[in-house]
């Protein structure tokens, strides 16, 4: 069994909730590897007794589940509500801008993926971005921009996403 193969299974299979559904099996995937590999439907669908269909419907409804490795580097800008009222927007802007993309996304070169999350968890210090996963709050459009642009100008390290 391929390394893949290996973590996709054992990810499904130790879930430590009492209840184990179809969403809480894509969850599990997605947390231990980053995304959705097509080896993960099949895996789900089988451990949940249901067809590939059914878990595609499933994982395909759900907006924050990717289905292609993450890259090099990840931004999430927060575009929830307390976000949204002290500028959120200027930010997604401006971080979109920084990494020459028109939407969320990953650069061509692979080194950045761009999201929006509809909550970070962090409203206290709205406006919020994540950074390769660490929180950074009160960010501004200049500082968000920074933050893009430093990731970018880094050497391209071959291990991928960043972690």
């Amino acid at each position: 069994m391929d390394r893949l193969k290996q973590t996709i299974t054992e990810a499904v299979h130790n879930q430590s909730q009492p209840t184990v559904t179809v969403l809480s099996s894509l969850l599990a995937v997605q947390d231990a590897i980053g995304y959705i590999p097509k080896e993960a439907l099949e895996e789900v669908a089988a451990f949940n007794g249901k067809t590939v269909n059914d878990i595609w419907g499933v994982a395909s409804f759900y907006p924050n589940f990717r289905f292609e490795p993450l890259c090099q580097h990840n931004v999430e800008v927060c575009w929830g509500t307390s976000c949204h009222l002290v500028g959120a927007m200027p930010v997604m802007e401006s971080v979109l801008g920084a990494a020459g993309l028109q939407e969320a996304g990953d650069t061509p070169d692979k080194v950045l993926s761009v999201g929006f999350n509809t909550c970070l968890g962090a409203c206290s210090q709205a406006p919020v971005i994540s950074v390769d996963h660490h929180l950074v709050g009160r960010v501004t459009p200049e500082t968000a921009a920074r933050k893009v642009a430093g990731l970018l100008a880094q050497p391209r390290t071959e291990s991928g996403n960043g972690q």
